[in-house]
């Protein structure tokens, strides 16, 4: 037992010893990404592409996480956070922590991915690097094409120090005035409209930012270029909008997206780093930054360039090719025409596992098979992100221009989705829908679309409930699951609950779903001690949840109770958990694993063994404190027996000790448990899955499942 854990063992009730940090958690996570990088059984440009998505991640965090923190610091709320860290010694970590993931990050490009690429005919170059031909192919696109949309800017008593826009590649370039001999700092940034990476032949390519460089002495005309230097700088990129001051929320946003262009303080500055000491202290001079902030790093920076190396043409360096197949209970029922989803509906409930099923044969043939029915009275539906060109979107104004009643819940404050969100929330408006822009004080975070029907026997709701986004392209790369039903009861609900939403009603009791603000942490505390009660009369007693994160310090310190009481828990957490697992005398009975791959994680699902009679849900709350405060969430209960049996076999294959995953300590490290004791890789259970979940003989594996049980 470590010196950590056993600390925490005598003195557990102390909230600094109970939770691990949220931030050096979630930093942990992303090197959990990182492994998937380094995991030389994958393919080649998926191992490129985990690597964009550190990136990519790292930045997000840096923009909202490490931007909120520093604001608290600035401001002077030093206040110690639940784990008992004041936010100065939490930020300290932080950039300790992500100094060493980011080195980590570029040697593994440089030593291992770089490599491995030009041995497979795929060589990101250095300029030196390139042939004669090349050359003249580079200086001819220069010419034509960069050039021109370049805006060299110098620092001088009339030219102040300029904006450096957020993730944006810059050149930092000393200069020389040849008759006067003053030195000028100036600064180029890199176009976004052009490639991050420039094809030369086939298979090589050159940081458009090496192109710029090259050709200095062209920008800078008549002046003598001393030194260049790449960087870039994070910002805080956070929308705030004071909502309980806002008369109109879609006004105040806007006006807050505005902001967001300009006046955002820099959280952290990448330069490369063989950058000079003079010409790194006018950079940090004047962004403000600290020396602790500053992040050397080999060129290039800002790897998320690779997502397009990743997507080139090359399918033997890439995942197998996987084709979502229409759900069983959904399949055409004549070859010539889809199936009839509200014939379907009446028949059964259906649970849906995206990708694995179909979204655009269940979920958005749903709606656009509702927009077309003459039958179809009203729709109503959430969005919270959607595609570009949406075909749910599209749908709804179909509806709405063929005279339906349509309502639509635009959460138009979902982070870096605002300006898109606005625009379609519009589009909707002027079609005919009545569009809700979000409320004040919470998020629209449920994932619903109802629908209703005249039929012979009278009006029928149905309706959808999910645990991701109403977003075709998502739900290709995205783990999720739903439930499509026409039960009386969940739909009186889900109607309900749309009611409060546009008409702010002060509905707060549902029958087959859990609602927050104040349902779902209530209901699931419920839950909790209702295992502690049937363990303690000797009845089945199980905890299960999959969540993306758990943070929620009520909810983390029931399953310790539930865990004391020897209730067994397992947790299947993506990203983010506070929770400290198999400490002695706290959380011996608690399991946590993490599971990554191909697809991202990210239903939410929850099983307790109810004495036997397991109570199961699905929805799109995470424990942690802005879903179970600050959002509207749902979860629903899943009541078919197929269903439960079928949710409960993922947990046991997760939890199998021969499926891959990382399994988290008491001291919140991560053990990758990803190969057998020879070597061999463990299961992938997202493999496993497209095997057997995208056959249509599933349901005969479930059948036997629920018999065996």
């Amino acid at each position: 037992m470590s010196e950590t854990t056993a600390e925490l063992t005598s003195s557990w009730v102390q909230p600094d010893s109970r939770y691990l940090d949220r931030e050096l958690s979630w930093l942990n996570f992303n090197n959990r990404v990182l492994d998937l990088a380094r995991d030389e059984s994958l393919p080649l440009l998926e191992r490129a592409r985990y690597l964009a998505i550190f990136a990519s991640n790292l930045d997000e965090f840096y923009m909202v996480r490490v931007a909120g923190l520093k604001r608290r610091i600035t401001a002077g709320v030093a206040v110690r956070g639940v784990n008992g860290r004041m936010p100065q010694l939490v930020h300290r970590q932080i950039l300790e922590r992500t100094h060493e993931l980011a080195h980590d990050h570029a040697q593994l490009f440089h030593d291992q991915i770089r490599p491995a690429l030009a041995e497979h005919g795929i060589a990101l170059l250095n300029y030196p690097e390139l042939t004669d031909a090349e050359r003249a192919q580079m200086d001819q696109l220069f010419t034509d094409r960069i050039f021109p949309v370049l805006t060299p800017l110098a620092v001088d008593p009339s030219h102040p120090f300029p904006y450096i826009s957020g993730l944006s590649i810059n050149l930092a370039v000393m200069v020389k005035n040849p008759q006067t001999g003053a030195r000028q700092f100036a600064r180029v940034k890199v176009p976004t409209v052009l490639p991050r990476f420039v094809p030369l032949s086939e298979g090589r390519f050159v940081p458009l930012e090496e192109v710029i460089a090259h050709h200095l002495d062209q920008v800078f005309s008549g002046m003598q270029v001393i030194s260049h230097h790449i960087f870039r700088v994070t910002r805080n990129e956070d929308v705030e909008v004071e909502e309980d001051d806002a008369e109109n929320l879609l006004f105040a946003l806007e006006k807050e997206l505005l902001r967001r262009k300009v006046g955002r303080p820099p959280v952290r500055l990448e330069v490369e780093e063989d950058m000079d000491d003079a010409m790194l202290s006018v950079l940090t001079d004047e962004l403000d930054i600290t020396e602790r902030e500053v992040f050397r790093l080999p060129g290039p920076l800002d790897l998320r360039g690779l997502y397009s190396v990743a997507d080139l043409n090359r399918p033997e360096l890439q995942y197998p090719t996987f084709l979502p197949v229409t759900h069983p209970d959904l399949a055409e029922i004549e070859t010539s025409q889809p199936a009839d989803l509200f014939a379907a509906l009446k028949q059964r409930d259906v649970l849906l596992h995206h990708p694995y099923d179909s979204f655009a044969t269940s979920v958005q043939r749903f709606i656009e098979q509702a927009a077309a029915d003459p039958h179809v009275l009203a729709i109503k539906q959430t969005l919270y992100r959607t595609s570009g060109d949406s075909p749910i979107v599209d749908a709804l104004v179909d509806a709405a221009e063929a005279g339906k009643q349509v309502l639509v819940i635009v959460e138009i404050k979902a982070r870096f989705d605002e300006q898109a969100n606005i625009a379609w929330a519009r589009k909707l408006e002027e079609a005919g829908c009545h569009v809700v822009y979000g409320i004040v004080g919470l998020k629209v975070h449920s994932k619903l679309a109802l629908v209703v029907r005249e039929e012979p026997e009278g009006l029928r709701r149905y309706v959808h409930v999910g645990t991701g986004n109403y977003n075709p392209k998502t739900a290709r790369t995205y783990e999720d699951m739903g439930v499509l039903t026409s039960n009386p009861v969940v739909t009186e609900d889900v109607a309900r609950l749309f009611n409060r939403m546009s008409g702010m009603t002060a509905e707060r009791e549902y029958r087959r779903i859990l609602v927050s603000p104040y349902g779902i942490r209530n209901g699931l505390l419920d839950l909790i001690r209702g295992e502690i009660g049937h363990h303690a009369n000797g009845r089945p007693a199980h905890i299960r949840m999959k969540l993306n994160s758990i943070v929620d310090e009520a909810v983390i310190d029931a399953l310790y109770e539930a865990s004391q009481a020897g209730v067994p828990i397992d947790l299947w957490v993506r990203g983010i958990c506070s929770l400290r697992p198999g400490v002695p005398g706290l959380s011996e009975n608690i399991r946590v694993i993490s599971v990554l791959g191909r697809f991202l994680e990210h239903s939410r699902l929850f099983w307790f063994a109810n004495g036997g009679t397991p109570s199961v849900g699905i929805g799109s709350a995470d424990m942690m404190h802005r879903n179970l405060d600050r959002r509207i969430e749902v979860l629903a209960s899943i009541t078919n027996q197929r269903h439960i049996a079928q949710i409960g076999w993922l947990f046991d294959t997760a939890f199998d000790p021969g499926t891959a995953a990382w399994h988290l300590d008491g001291d919140g490290d991560w053990e990758a448990c990803l190969r057998d004791e020879n070597g061999e890789p463990l299961v992938d259970i997202q493999e496993l899955l497209i095997e057997h979940l995208a056959r249509r003989d599933r349901d005969e594996t479930f059948r036997q499942s629920v018999e065996e049980n």
